[in-house]
């Protein structure tokens, strides 16, 4: 049996007493999935990638239709998730350490390369209340004096400074984090391994399971044990072959198609399902809150034309590394306590959100200082509200290998602004009426553009946002 925490209030009236309540704190599994694309997924329309039990944790609880990753990379959405703050804000606005070229027009600007110690994160937010903190996978937040155990984490399997797993998918691993397991083990399998074990041995304890997947980030290397399945189903395509498209310095995929990815996808899948099983072995599911989502879209624009990404996310236009809908919207699914519905909500959410909403969850007093950037999506999968209200930001002021080049956007309602440094030009879309961004309004609507404009400056005076500057070359 969980350990219950005892909440008694006792009133004396003569020799009379009330009875005694009591409370269970729910666990937490939050599982992110590295460059997931928002249609990777059946449950989000993909028809080649096959993911039942997802789809199945779908079936338990709310699905996301307009989720957000705080940032087009990794790096800056971790940090958002682990402080409820905007990554400008903690100025980590490029993956750790980025890319920095010094040919081009501009120069990004400086930003951190770790998470700083002083904040607050949410396994210190919730160790302080006497949950176990479990991290396995990938990390990507600091080197060495940063790493998941000095930032609240009790146990630290496999997180680390690299963004990709160093010796790939299969044992050796090459992570100083994480033993090397028998020969032809694989990485996502290993780390559920780990994650399982430690379920098993906190059944009795509040938990916050922090599953941080290095699938499905590069390399794309495709799981053995699935990949004829995938290899059969392709040849049912109408297209094999990666069809690619230019847009604004990036070719992008148009079509789902590859087998490796496919197979790395429905692994995923399979240790997802292994989770659930688990926690409804130990009579542990009812009363845990699951969260899984991405840490940006997926990958499926690259700058250079030989080089090929391996998913699709259409219809949203381009992918991680963009701020267009396809580098920012990603799949969300959150699985409460004791829920017994199944629903999808259209109203939008994003990374900063997860921190107070686990503490809402479990019964702890919000810390507002910390989590400022942050709403908690309590009342809103309760359905004590029906919207939320947001002004959502995404500060990308540096170069990706997807062809991206420094900007910003900003949405507010159903209206989104682009704005590229580079040619100091803005866009503007009514993205719920135009989600695939085909068509800029911006010399249509001066006035609506006007707004934005200054809603943008507002925000950029308000964060202390940094812009890159003009390389003297």
């Amino acid at each position: 049996m969980k350990k219950l925490y005892l909440l008694s209030l006792f009133f004396f009236f003569g020799c009379s007493e009330l009875p005694q309540k009591t409370v269970t704190r729910p666990n937490v599994l939050f599982i992110l999935v590295d460059d997931l694309g928002w249609k990777d997924l059946s449950c989000y329309g993909s028809s080649f990638y096959e993911t039942p039990n997802i789809d199945r944790l779908a079936d338990m609880g709310f699905r996301f239709s307009q989720a957000y990753s705080a940032h087009p990379v990794c790096s800056p959405t971790r940090a958002a998730i682990m402080t409820g703050k905007h990554p400008t804000r903690l100025n980590i606005t490029d993956w750790i350490p980025g890319q920095n070229p010094q040919n081009r027009k501009l120069l990004g600007p400086t930003d951190l390369h770790a998470l700083p110690l002083e904040e607050t994160t949410l396994a210190e937010a919730l160790q302080q209340q006497g949950y176990k903190t479990f991290f396995a996978g990938k990390w990507h937040l600091g080197n060495e004096g940063f790493f998941p155990e000095d930032q609240g984490f009790e146990i630290n399997k496999g997180g680390h400074h690299n963004g990709s797993p160093p010796g790939g998918f299969y044992s050796p691993y090459k992570n100083p984090k994480l033993e090397d397991g028998p020969e032809g083990e694989h990485l996502t399998d290993r780390l559920t391994d780990e994650s399982l074990r430690f379920i098993s041995q906190n059944q009795d304890n509040p938990f916050l399971l922090y599953l941080s997947y290095y699938t499905v980030h590069t390399p794309i290397q495709a799981h053995r044990d699935h990949l004829p399945k995938f290899q059969v189903k392709k040849k049912t395509l109408k297209d094999t072959l990666a069809i690619k498209i230019y847009d604004q310095g990036g070719y992008t995929v148009q079509n789902q198609y590859n087998a490796d990815y496919a197979s790395m996808v429905y692994a995923l899948d399979k240790n997802v399902g292994r989770l659930i099983d688990q926690l409804e072995a130990q009579e542990l599911l009812n009363n845990t809150l699951i969260i899984f989502t991405s840490d940006n879209g997926g990958l499926t624009t690259l700058e250079k034309e030989h080089r090929t990404a391996p998913t699709s996310v259409l219809p949203l236009r381009a992918g991680k590394g963009w701020v267009y809908e396809g580098g920012i919207r990603v799949p969300l699914i959150i699985k409460t306590p004791h829920n017994k519905i199944a629903k999808v909500i259209d109203r939008p959410a994003v990374s900063m959100d997860f921190y107070p909403t686990i503490l809402e969850y479990g019964n702890i007093s919000t810390q507002p200082d910390q989590h400022r950037d942050g709403i908690s999506l309590k009342p809103l999968l309760e359905g004590k509200i029906d919207k939320t209200p947001f002004i959502m930001v995404w500060d990308f002021p540096h170069y990706h290998g997807s062809g991206w080049t420094p900007g910003r956007a900003l949405r507010k309602g159903p209206w989104k602004v682009v704005y590229f440094f580079e040619e100091d030009r803005y866009e503007l879309y009514q993205i719920e009426q135009d989600p695939e961004e085909k068509i800029d309004l911006a010399s249509q609507e001066g006035a609506k553009l006007d707004e934005f404009k200054k809603l943008l400056k507002d925000w950029v005076q308000e964060m202390g946002a940094q812009s890159p500057t003009k390389n003297k070359i």
